[in-house]
């Protein structure tokens, strides 16, 4: 459980499925073939004398109209993939729509690459190598596209997880602060079904406490509105004022509302989670049944949605005095203690403690927090090292596909010594290339990615867990992970460089004969 405490006691057994290996197998030696398969269908229209003397193909010229509208083409319909409902409980539109918009980013790089190399190209006209550097990338973007699609594949879906991560985490923290207003918070230790109760007479000598202002109680339950889905979670807490109305702030993260809705004169107002909108389609102003709550006729209307990150299988609010009448249920399962200004939390906690003997446990607000954002961070602390691994096969396609050009253009290399450019001139030529492409796949990267995760955030998180979170961008973490892959990919285009500076100009040029 990656360190979060979830399965104290339980030793896993690890599981493994042949069929499951052998079927990412297949998939491996599919887009092997595939890879082979693909740049062979460009080589077929080759003439043989060019071949012979490596001529490249098709110089100075940009991709054909016919392929340059494929990657914006895919880029659109993996939109219109990620407006499709889930199917089966899994976000399978999503899915593929993320897919071609990685393809079809892919697909739209050599184009994208020229416009942004013909915008560049002037600007580097005073400096001889790097005019050089950016005239060769440009006329030959196919290249730098197949050199960088690694790059902004892997970039792309580091970004994606980051951005998704953070947004999660600065959601979760706003959902604690809201759902935790009190200083200390007070729960039964044992109980059945709907969770142990608390004595009214130890309820009572917390509210005498000296430095305890206030003390809100909340009673659970659980209740089944559809015997074929798992029960929801009733909470009853206190939601009125004095007067007896509902404040325009509430202790509830809400949804899509500034305020609830005033609910009607027969009927009693409820907050149900956004599980429970998406599962049995309850929305603001409908009526939603309550099966055993009240008596028969009672009437609930959704007055509001809010999050709820801590039960995915849904959840229901109502004021605790609706509750008492409705049920006639004055048990109180927890207790919500408001401390007066300055009042030290740690002796109150311990005196609860002492009254309660052992029976409840007490926890302030700081401490809930702090270990859910702990639990959070290890749980997701695998994704920093899928991150890792995704950017290292990257940059390790950069590697090869340097080293394979490398080879091809020794006798370009040759001829630039005989024009006069030095090993350290080559080098650097070939180290501006490489820092020039990876900068490309770099931003290429980084739009794809705040992309995808867009889907990951407003599609695929609602439909795969039925609750939403807001989309937070990380900009500093982001750029400190673009500039590591730049760095990383010159450094990696230097190494693969030295190759072009080992052999004598004059035995490179030779060959040419």
């Amino acid at each position: 459980d990656l360190g979060g405490g979830y399965f104290a006691g339980v030793t896993p057994a690890l599981q493994g499925s042949w069929l499951a290996v052998l079927g990412y197998g297949a998939l491996g030696v599919l887009a092997a073939i595939l890879g082979g398969w693909w740049p062979a269908l460009a080589v077929r229209g080759l003439a043989p004398a060019q071949a012979l003397k490596g001529v490249p193909m098709q110089p100075g010229h940009a991709p054909s109209g016919a392929r340059a509208w494929v990657g914006p083409a895919l880029m659109a319909l993996g939109a219109a993939l990620c407006l499709l409902p889930p199917v089966a409980g899994l976000p399978l539109g999503a899915y593929m729509g993320i897919a071609a918009l990685l393809v079809g980013g892919i697909l739209a790089l050599p184009a994208a690459v020229t416009r942004a190399l013909s915008w560049l190209a002037p600007r580097a006209a005073r400096r001889p190598l790097a005019l050089l550097a950016v005239e060769r990338a440009r006329r030959y973007p196919g290249s730098a596209a197949v050199a960088t699609s690694g790059v902004v594949a892997s970039l792309a879906l580091s970004v994606a997880l980051t951005v998704m991560v953070g947004s999660f985490r600065q959601s979760m923290m706003t959902w604690l602060d809201a759902v935790l207003p009190a200083d200390l918070y007070v729960r039964a230790l044992a109980g059945g079904r709907d969770a142990a109760t608390l004595d009214p007479v130890f309820i009572d000598a917390v509210r005498r406490l000296p430095g305890v202002v206030r003390v809100d109680g909340q009673r659970q339950r659980t209740l089944i509105l559809d015997p074929q889905r798992p029960p929801v979670t009733l909470l009853a807490r206190p939601l009125r004022d004095a007067q007896g109305a509902v404040p325009a702030t509430l202790p509830l993260p809400l949804v899509g509302l500034a305020q609830p809705l005033p609910p009607a004169a027969d009927a009693v107002g409820v907050w149900v989670s956004e599980a429970v909108v998406d599962l049995y389609g309850a929305q603001v102003g409908q009526s939603i049944a309550l099966p055993g709550l009240g008596p028969a006729g009672t009437r609930f209307v959704v007055v509001g949605v809010w999050r709820d990150y801590a039960r995915q299988q849904g959840s229901v609010v109502l004021d605790a005095a609706d509750f008492a009448r409705l049920t006639g249920d004055t048990a109180i399962n927890d207790l919500a203690v408001f401390l007066a200004p300055g009042a030290a939390a740690e002796p109150l906690q311990r005196q609860i403690e002492a009254l309660a003997a052992g029976q409840v446990q007490v926890s302030s607000a700081q401490a809930i927090r702090r270990i859910s954002m702990n639990i959070f961070d290890r749980s997701f602390a695998v994704t920093y090292w899928l991150q890792a691994i995704a950017i290292g096969m990257g940059l390790m396609g950069v590697s090869a596909s340097f080293s394979a050009q490398v080879l091809v253009r020794r006798r370009e290399f040759g001829l630039l010594r005989h024009l006069g450019l030095s090993r350290a001139q080559v080098l650097g030529l070939v180290t501006a290339e490489g820092a020039l492409w990876t900068v490309l796949g770099a931003v290429a990267g980084l739009a794809l990615g705040l992309a995808v995760s867009t889907v990951l955030v407003h599609v695929v998180n609602p439909q795969s867990f039925h609750w939403t979170m807001e989309l937070a961008v990380p900009i500093g973490r982001l750029a400190a992970l673009a500039l590591a892959v730049v760095a990383a990919g010159t450094l990696t285009a230097w190494a693969s460089g030295r190759l072009a500076v080992r052999r004598e100009a004059v035995l490179a040029v030779r060959e040419e004969a």
